[in-house]
């Protein structure tokens, strides 16, 4: 997986008929092996683009060859890239001359692996462009993107440097113990580490929104029978997705969709209303649905505002719910402060109600500071354990009244780093490499 002194071949766009597709090598013969395929021009210039009659045997077709010098490219070897006309049978036969001119077909991800090894991005960046790439919504690309643009990778490198700055004044006190000073005094050090878990803190507390933006987030619509939550659902959906009727219990089973909040892709639940009964197979639903609410990153809690309001419908507390008051079109026969009208009928409040789930989940996303910058579950769990090492040491050197010799200090830090390194990349284990890289696409 890992060899990087060959020369690798993938078609780098989709599958399927297009206007143009594209056919990219990287590696030392890049530029021979993609100029065997060409008559003519006599050599490829970098970083210019050359209009040339590709020739691979049955395959003939007009392209434009792009040559990318090393190191000045994506991967940081040779990038030859070959736009031909988007035919399957054009781009899987320059695919094929190239493997018999000596190139190897890539495996998936392994130009942005060799990106990643040669130095020109770290893991997290690299991650990215897979976020990037699989991104359903605006804001999955821009919370990808500013990734890859490294502000995550900014924030780390800064948290590293501190620690780093630690760890050479204690190791500096550890070896000229003779001078009868310190060169930071350990109470210091306590203080400095609590202020790099306050930015660690800062990083995590946006973990639970970004995970909801990159992973996507579950909303469950439950309340009492013919609450209106299958209408709901289906004016949400855009469609009649779920049957609607008057009777009670219509809705047996969990009915799914996945749908676009504004930017936060959602997958949309509608279930049984929850009220006890001795039905056996709308008992089964009951219980489906309180499963439901027990998972649900929002519970949608939707309440007839037609008729005089009963008890919660859920009947146990849920994490986060917005209360809906359905049937806005007809004379409401309660009113509530804090509870959002809408109607499926006519519309009213479905705009407003996406607004606001939108906001509940991953907060006020319109500025550019308020996105997050960490949603990555790898990046959560790593930081999590870094924050639980730092405050170990903090109180370990609390605990000993200041008087905590600078080795163990050093070496729980040094525990710190190694964590820090591990989410960027710079010390991984091949296991962990495949993992995420497994998952690209061929030809990034």
């Amino acid at each position: 997986m890992f060899a990087t002194d060959d020369t690798i071949v993938a078609i780098a766009t989709p599958a399927g008929r297009g206007a143009i597709g594209i056919v990219r090598l990287s590696g030392p013969r890049s530029v021979t092996i993609a100029s065997s395929l060409l008559e003519g021009p006599d050599r490829l210039e970098p970083r210019r683009a050359t209009h040339a009659t590709l020739s691979t045997g049955p395959i003939r077709d007009t392209v434009v060859v792009t040559w990318f010098k090393a190191p000045s490219s994506y991967t940081g070897d040779d990038v030859v890239e070959i736009s031909a006309h988007g035919s399957a049978a054009v781009l899987h036969g320059i695919v094929a001359a190239a493997v018999s001119g000596g190139a190897r077909l890539a495996a998936p991800g392994e130009f942005t692996l060799r990106a990643f090894i040669n130095g020109k991005i770290d893991l997290i960046q690299a991650e990215a462009v897979a976020d990037l790439i699989e991104a359903a919504t605006p804001l999955q690309a821009q919370v990808a993107f500013e990734q890859l643009d490294g502000t995550l990778s900014t924030e780390l490198r800064e948290i590293e440097e501190t620690i780093f700055d630690l760890i050479a004044k204690l190791e500096a006190s550890i070896d000229f113990p003779e001078e009868g000073y310190h060169f930071i005094d350990p109470r210091t050090a306590a203080c400095t580490v609590r202020q790099v878990v306050s930015r660690i803190d800062s990083l995590l507390a946006q973990g639970q929104r970004g995970t909801v933006i990159r992973e996507g987030a579950r909303v469950v619509i439950a309340g009492l029978p013919n609450a209106g939550k299958s209408q709901l659902f289906n004016a949400l959906v855009g469609t009649r997705r779920a049957i609607v009727s008057e009777v009670a219990g219509t809705t047996r089973d969990l009915i799914t969709e996945t749908v676009d909040f504004d930017g936060v892709r959602v997958t949309l639940v509608d279930t049984a209303g929850l009220v006890e009964t001795n039905d056996v197979v709308e008992r089964e639903g009951v219980a489906r649905a309180r499963a439901a609410v027990t998972t649900a990153d929002l519970v949608l809690r939707v309440v007839d505002s037609s008729v005089p309001r009963s008890g919660g419908p859920l009947g146990f507390p849920v994490e986060r719910e917005l209360v809906v008051a359905s049937k806005a079109d007809l004379p409401a026969a309660w009113n509530d402060a804090d509870a959002l009208c809408v109607s499926a009928i006519d519309g009213t409040g479905i705009e407003a109600l996406i607004a606001r789930a939108k906001t509940l989940l991953v907060g006020d996303q319109r500025a550019k500071d308020d996105r997050p910058r960490i949603s990555n579950l790898r990046h959560i769990n790593l930081l999590s354990s870094t924050r639980t090492a730092l405050l170990e040491c903090a109180a370990a050197i609390d605990a000993e009244g200041g008087q905590l010799s600078e080795e163990f200090v050093v070496a729980d830090l040094q525990q710190v780093m190694a964590l820090l390194q591990e989410v960027a990349g710079r010390r991984t284990t091949e296991a962990t490499l495949h993992h995420i890289f497994e998952r690209f696409c061929i030809g990034k």
